[in-house]
């Protein structure tokens, strides 16, 4: 059986930060252990995901913590490919779901402390970066 082919693709939220890389997500189980793995399908900013492991260098976005401006001219405002994994097994079932990441942004908490003149919470990071999934796709090989 041949592996499955998947197209994902992605648009980013006109009010938010521009898009960094998409993701396959693979889960399965072997031996009563369960697994997943991240592979980075497509990177922004004409960056390719390294061969052995598969995933993207950082695009090289950086987040001002004075006034949680964030790089502009990095990122993409859509991302998308095919994708076929170099892993598959017929006779292993699996689940997919494909992720994107955007370049990060400050989080809410870090918004809120600048504009009221306050310190930036030290309990949680200032930064993150939002992402959206989509739902899961299952393999179940064919019956023998």
């Amino acid at each position: 059986e041949k592996a499955p082919r998947f197209v994902v693709w992605a648009t980013k939220d006109p009010s938010s930060a521009n898009l960094q890389k998409l993701q396959i997500i693979k889960g399965w189980a072997e031996n009563g252990q369960t697994y997943e793995r991240v592979f980075d399908v497509f990177c922004s900013d004409g960056l390719h995901p390294d061969a052995k492991t598969h995933r993207c260098t950082d695009n090289g976005t950086k987040v001002s913590l004075a006034d949680c401006s964030y790089t502009q001219n990095k990122g993409a405002t859509e991302l998308a490919t095919t994708w076929t994994d170099p892993s598959f097994k017929p006779s292993e079932r699996a689940f997919y779901y494909a992720r994107v990441l955007e370049n990060p942004t400050c989080r809410w908490s870090t918004y809120d402390a600048l504009k009221a003149k306050l310190p930036i919470p030290g309990s949680v990071p200032p930064v993150i970066q939002e992402r959206a999934w989509s739902s899961p796709i299952w393999y179940t090989p064919a019956a023998r």
